[in-house]
């Protein structure tokens, strides 16, 4: 049974990841950069951790698993070739077999990184979770030296980021109500406000960016209950089409670039904003569609439709 409110959030959140994706758009904005990227992650990492179902057999389990991994190596082994061919600011100078491996399985690039944290977090939750028998806190310390040794030993995971999805575990493991927990305010916006003009905050890793990531969720609720309908089913939809939009829209992110000269006359950058949206999520959409159509869907993502209705 679906969430609406999740969704909504999802939505919300999508929408900023492909807009500070956009590097003309980021480049004017970069204060705003810094306040989108301090919570818009973590959040889909709180939502992904509640979320994510353990209650079933390792057989049913790893399709989950293998509906990350498919898109996730396709899309990464794409991005890591991009890399070496075009001048971004991840470029690889000299590519390898070994740094192509590095890259892909350790140390991903681009925005993929957040399916490979998913992989080895939901992976390393399943099986703590359902094979260590014992006291649900014990199983949480255990969880969080996981990711520390992943993220302080291995290097192949951000442990900031990913104590985001054990908090959305702890929520689920104690039957909290996602709602309840992240109740909806009025008063939400003004607190997110006035921390998000003090730039100490502007990290997931501090308390006041921890603060900023829970009142952000808190506003997003309260707006949910009184966005004009067109809005919120508009949101909604594309929160239950985000892991589609998430793993498709960096192509057309790249591509927008090419509309900069036609709209530099807008010097806010609203123009080009609005229109790269509009390109990348029809896009994704229409890929999503096609793979439908074309029964790819149970190959790619493991699911039997890719788009949400």
């Amino acid at each position: 049974m679906r969430i609406k409110e999740l969704d909504y959030l999802k939505g919300v959140m999508i929408i900023l990841v492909i807009s500070f994706h956009l590097v003309y758009f980021e480049q004017l904005y970069p204060y705003a950069k810094l306040v989108a990227y301090t919570f818009h992650m973590p959040v889909f990492l709180v939502i992904s951790g509640y979320l994510m179902n353990i209650n079933k057999k390792w057989k049913y389990f790893r399709l989950t698993i293998s509906g990350l991994a498919i898109p996730y190596i396709i899309m990464e082994s794409g991005y890591i070739v991009m890399a070496s061919l075009l001048p971004i600011n991840e470029h690889i100078d000299h590519l390898t077999f070994g740094v192509f491996i590095s890259k892909l399985l350790l140390h991903p690039l681009g925005p993929y990184w957040y399916l490979h944290s998913l992989m080895l977090c939901s992976a390393t939750y399943y099986v703590i979770f359902r094979y260590f028998h014992a006291k649900e806190v014990t199983r949480f310390i255990l969880m969080g030296l996981a990711l520390y040794l992943y993220s302080h030993v291995l290097g192949i995971l951000s442990f900031t980021l990913s104590v985001f999805f054990l908090m959305g575990i702890v929520l689920r493991q104690c039957n909290m109500d996602f709602k309840r927990f992240f109740q909806s305010s009025s008063f939400a916006l003004l607190a997110f406000l006035l921390l998000i003009f003090h730039e100490q905050y502007l990290s997931p890793s501090t308390l006041g960016g921890i603060l900023i990531i829970y009142l952000i969720i808190s506003c997003c609720l309260f707006t949910f209950k009184y966005f004009p309908r067109l809005i919120s089913s508009s949101i909604l939809y594309l929160g239950r089409n985000s892991l589609l939009l998430y793993a498709f829209s960096p192509i057309f992110t790249i591509l927008c670039k090419q509309m900069v000269p036609w709209l530099a006359f807008d010097k806010t950058g609203i123009l080009f904003l609005i229109a790269s949206l509009i390109v990348c999520i029809s896009g994704s959409l229409c890929i999503g569609y096609m793979m439908d159509v074309l029964r790819i869907s149970p190959l790619f993502f493991r699911k039997q439709h890719i788009i949400s209705k």
